[in-house]
């Protein structure tokens, strides 16, 4: 595959996480208190079809990359899951009651859940799983489709990397909803006498 990009082996899968996921931070503006969500086909980092080559090594890899930047900044992960749990995802339990979250019961393993949702489940102090998530922004590894998770409204991210391996990376952060019409201010500085209204 002649993507720019060179053999999973050949590469350092957590120095690319680790740049992409704190591009990311940066812009998003994750601290404590936000959530990112990640969904990560393993079988696509190393170069095959989405379900078929998943591997616990290689998600090690790339948790090590992501857990290195939430220690920097602070937010909280949650670990989407395959569809074979629904897509369910791993979180740590404080996370789950903090957000007031729905709980599932299974535990992700590499050929039910995916074997990113089962590092991460494994690297956790108290996982569980939480049936959805409304995430401040989100990356996807290997187009494994996470804006159900996300909240509205979703706007893209382009990293200066785009692969993790052979895996395509996809990523936004979220935004309010602007709401008014022409009238509306959104910005302070933006504030003027215009009509009032009641």
């Amino acid at each position: 595959m002649d993507n720019g990009t060179v053999e999973p082996e050949k590469v350092n899968l957590k120095e690319q996480t680790e740049s992409i996921v704190r591009e990311l931070a940066q812009t998003a503006g994750l601290n404590r208190g936000k959530v990112l969500v990640v969904g990560t086909s393993t079988s696509e980092v190393a170069g095959r079809r989405i379900g078929t080559g998943g591997a616990l090594e290689t998600a090690g890899q790339v948790l090590e990359g992501i857990a290195q930047v939430q220690r920097e900044f602070g937010f909280d992960t949650a670990f989407q899951c395959c569809e074979h749990l629904n897509r369910a995802l791993v979180v740590e339990r404080e996370v789950l009651e903090r957000l007031g979250l729905t709980e599932v019961a299974a535990v992700p393993v590499p050929k039910a859940g995916g074997s990113m949702a089962a590092a991460a489940y494994r690297s956790l102090d108290n996982p569980c799983l939480a049936e959805f998530i409304t995430a401040d922004a989100g990356v996807d590894i290997g187009e494994t489709l996470i804006g159900m998770h996300l909240k509205h409204v979703a706007v893209p991210f382009r990293p200066s990397i785009r692969y993790i391996g052979e895996a395509r990376v996809n990523a936004a952060y979220t935004r309010p909803k602007l709401i008014g019409g022409e009238r509306a201010v959104y910005r302070p500085e933006q504030e003027n006498d215009s009509t009032l209204c009641d």
